[in-house]
């Protein structure tokens, strides 16, 4: 548990203040190797490794240590302030609603998508429940083989060892509220 979430409080920092990898990397001298392994979740980083990336991204270490002491039993997210935890090539933006929450059993994500984005070749499969709602624009999923258009307040759960894909098919923008349990590690 201790890893995942200084991984967890790492890359959310890192992608707070829009660096990659690579640029932490030489910003705070710690390979990119071991940086990708601490965001991962795969090893706890050394004290001295942990005060070079906080001082880097201008953190205190008891940022990191306090997270992974506790965690917190209640997360309140104030509208549009979810912690940033993916991008993909400006087309993909996920934020977490309740990252920092102590050993939780699903993940509830606000997902912005660009006109035309979509979750890329084949059908993706993994253990768990999966639950997207509609917030804004318009969806397609794929299921199993069976198409899926969701508007504005549609909403579809399914197991995700079904083969599912999604496709943006708005003209702009579309907003989804994606429930995941259990929770993945990003």
């Amino acid at each position: 548990m201790v890893k995942k979430l200084i991984g967890r409080k790492l890359k959310a920092s890192r992608l707070k203040r829009d660096k990659t990898i690579q640029e932490l990397a030489e910003m705070s001298q710690v390979s990119s190797n071991m940086i990708s392994r601490i965001e991962r979740g795969l090893t706890i980083p050394s004290v001295e490794i942990l005060m070079k990336l906080a001082g880097a991204l201008g953190l205190s270490l008891s940022y990191f240590v306090e997270e992974a002491e506790k965690g917190n039993t209640i997360v309140f997210t104030k509208a549009n302030q979810g912690e940033p935890v993916f991008f993909f090539e400006d087309k993909h933006k996920i934020s977490s609603l309740t990252q920092g929450l102590r050993d939780p059993g699903f993940s509830v994500f606000v997902d912005v998508l660009e006109a035309h984005c979509d979750s890329g070749e084949g059908g993706m499969v993994h253990t768990g429940e999966e639950f997207a709602m509609v917030l804004d624009g318009n969806l397609k999923f794929v299921i199993d083989g069976v198409d899926y258009h969701l508007e504005q307040g549609d909403s579809i759960s399914f197991k995700a060892a079904l083969p599912h894909s999604w496709q943006n098919i708005n003209e702009g923008q579309t907003k989804v509220l994606w429930v995941v349990s259990p929770p993945p590690n990003v």
